[in-house]
């Protein structure tokens, strides 16, 4: 077990990192006293007896082999990596109340296998059990053919895969958290998405979060991930080659035009406050799409500064706000909104010049109680047919005001 390490992200926040009982990392981000001036500090020591996640696995003749993670597989017909994780498939699932593993621990209460050993905090990171990307020591991370087939290639899933929980009430979520603990988990995202960015072989972080069971989410616990990739995805891939087009072609960034337009014509720009504006894109595919975005050029979350993260506190909050009132079941009552949102940053390396930050935040849900599903064309074809118009979920969200 690491001894402690505590440093200031922020004057707001303090980091204390430590280690669970099989050697991943957990962050705790404190904004409360008296741990966010050190006067005291969370549980740092995990009793639970987790073997060592890459200590060799015995097999049914009792011999060692070296633990194998994750792989990558490369689609020849797309050139995409495709992660095969056949271990999540036993990830935990919708577990009772009492068994949450998000959950802070219960004081005084035997220590059960949950992944917090503190019984309270304000936002914690930490590695995800059940990683769809992890970097197995010693493991070679170059392609490889398989079986003598040059058109079949595998490399280890290398990478990093991280869990963030808003909150320690189970009840709350990312919408209620309010602006003071919302700055906490910005400062998070912030910190992990710099100190990812770091890793060997890491190409591409991106932090996001899965609400609602209409969603799948396995886990109601207010949270969300964060992936470091050792490769750029695909959807950033297609949005870079249009970035890069428009710049060869005007010597302007793509997303800085999208914005400048949205700003002129007022059509679908539903929030904006002194640093950051939020639009329903001219092209939005789901049924409920949100874009959020600074005014500033800023290829990522650390490039922000200080007066810009403070003003996104309170402004997602008041974007998520609204969501959760678009639509309303037959009593009038809001629906809170199954949602998706993730933070487009620039990748690590390739593209920065082009790119810039910005939230999308959508759903799934296209009307109460009727879900869109991405059937043939959508799934088959990969091409998105919308049941609605930009024009009119912008106009819905300016009702909300």
């Amino acid at each position: 077990m690491s001894s402690p390490v505590q440093d200031d992200v922020t004057p707001r926040v303090r980091r204390t990192p430590t280690r669970l009982a099989d050697g991943r990392e957990l962050i705790y981000y404190d904004d409360s006293e008296p741990f966010v001036s050190g006067g005291a500090t969370r549980r740092l020591d995990d009793p639970r007896p987790l073997p060592d996640r890459f200590a060799p696995v015995v097999d049914a003749h009792g011999v060692p082999h070296p633990v194998r993670g994750p792989e990558l597989r490369l689609d020849p017909l797309t050139g995409e990596w495709i992660p095969m994780a056949a271990h999540r498939m036993n990830r935990t699932f919708l577990p009772p109340a009492d068994a949450n593993p998000l959950a802070p621990a219960t004081p005084g209460a035997p220590y059960q296998d949950g992944e917090i050993p503190a019984t309270d905090y304000d936002v914690v990171v930490f590695e995800n059990r059940f990683p769809s990307l992890l970097d197995v020591p010693g493991a070679d991370g170059s392609p490889e053919a398989v079986a003598g087939e040059p058109l079949w290639q595998r490399r280890p899933a290398v990478g990093r895969c991280e869990v963030i929980c808003f909150s320690a009430d189970p009840t709350a979520s990312l919408a209620t958290v309010g602006p003071r603990r919302m700055r906490t988990v910005v400062e998070a995202w912030t910190d992990r998405t710099r100190e990812l960015s770091r890793l060997p072989g890491v190409e591409q972080v991106f932090c996001f979060e899965n609400r609602g069971k209409e969603i799948g989410v396995t886990l109601h616990h207010p949270h969300g991930q964060i992936y470091a990739f050792p490769y750029v995805t695909p959807r950033t891939q297609a949005m870079l080659r249009q970035a890069r087009a428009h710049h060869d072609a005007t010597g302007r960034v793509l997303l800085r035009d999208v914005l400048d337009a949205e700003l002129r014509h007022g059509e679908r720009v539903v929030l904006e406050s002194e640093h950051w504006v939020a639009y329903v894109p001219y092209a939005a595919r789901w049924p409920v799409e949100v874009h959020l975005a600074p005014r500033r050029d800023v290829p990522d979350l650390p490039a922000l500064t200080d007066a810009e993260r403070a003003d996104l506190s309170t402004t997602y909050l008041a974007l998520l706000e609204r969501l959760d009132r678009f639509f309303v079941d037959g009593d009038g009552r809001a629906i809170p909104l199954p949602y998706i949102s993730g933070w487009h940053q620039a990748p690590v390396r390739e593209g920065r010049d082009v790119s810039r930050l910005h939230l999308q935040v959508f759903s799934v849900l296209r009307a109460p109680g009727r879900l869109k599903y991405l059937a043939g064309v959508e799934s088959a074809m990969a091409s998105w047919i919308s049941d609605t118009t930009p024009e009119r979920i912008a106009h819905r969200l300016q009702e909300l005001a």
